[in-house]
Formats: structure tokens, sequence, C-alpha cells
């Protein structure tokens, strides 16, 4: 049998499914627990991570919904947002399957929105040509109506 520390470096397939195996024997003696440890914890890593990819995405359509919108609609009259409007609710749709599936993920949405935001209003900023100085320092809203699939913000003129 191939060293499963080794295994792991070589083919991640079967080494999750040998240590699949040894577990499910009650083997727990021949498991690569390092290997095993390193992977549970990075499992949570990687949910928040995908968490705030959603999140930074969500607030960057809505900071350019609030701030961008009524400029554009004003400058070509068949602008009517609906490419904006269906990555919000792809998104929304996405955080919430995500936050069903680790509704420990809750604990850290807040934290989340603040660390993100502004990397949030970096994107924005980017992908409309608005000065950075035009979007708020914190983040302008709540959780409450980032999940709500009824809420845009009310679209700002330019000052």
């Amino acid at each position: 049998m191939t060293n499963l520390s080794e295994l792991y470096h070589t083919d991640y397939a079967e080494w999750a499914r040998r240590n699949a195996d040894l577990l499910r024997a009650g083997n727990y003696a021949v498991l690569d627990i390092a290997h095993l440890l390193e992977e549970l914890s990075d499992m949570g890593k990687s949910e928040r991570h995908e968490l705030e990819n959603r999140l930074l995405i969500l607030l960057a359509h809505l900071l350019k919904w609030e701030y961008q919108y009524r400029t554009l609609a004003e400058q070509w009259r068949e602008f009517d947002g609906r490419s904006w409007r269906a990555t919000i609710i792809e998104q929304r749709k996405r955080i919430a399957l995500r936050l069903r599936k680790s509704p420990n993920l809750q604990s850290v949405l807040s934290a989340s929105v603040s660390e993100i935001y502004p990397d949030a209003v970096d994107l924005a900023s980017d992908e409309s040509g608005l000065p950075l100085a035009t979007f708020p320092p914190q983040c302008p809203y709540s959780i409450e109506q980032l999940l709500n699939k009824h809420f845009y913000p009310e679209p700002r003129t330019e000052s």
C-alpha cells in the first residue's frame, strides 16, 4: 500500500478515497491524520472564501446600481440595468444557498461584509469609472438589505 502521506501529494482523489475507505472500516491507525486535519480546516476557509467572493460581487453591483444607474439610464435610453439585476439576483441566490448549506457562516456574515467592502468599492470604481470618493467609506447596506431579494438602493445622481 502506498504511503497515504505521499499519495496526498501525487494523487489527491485516490488519497481521499483511501482515507474514506479506512474511516468506513474503522481502521483509524492508518489514516493520514495530518492531511485530513488540514483538509477539514481548509474546507471552512473555502466556504468563507466563496461567501466573500459572492458578497464582493453583490456589493459592487449594488453600489453601481445606486451611484451609476441613473447616469447611464439618462445617457442611453435602452439601458435598464437588466444585466446588473441578473447579477444581483444570482449572487443573492448563491449566498442564500451557501448560508443554508453552511449555517455557521451566519456568524461571520457581518464581519465578512465589513472586511470585503473596501474591495467592493474598488471593484465598483474600476468598473464604473467613478472615483473611489464617490462611495461611502462604510457599507451603507444592512445584512437584511443585502439578502432581501426586493431591495435595490434608490439610484442617485452623481454629486
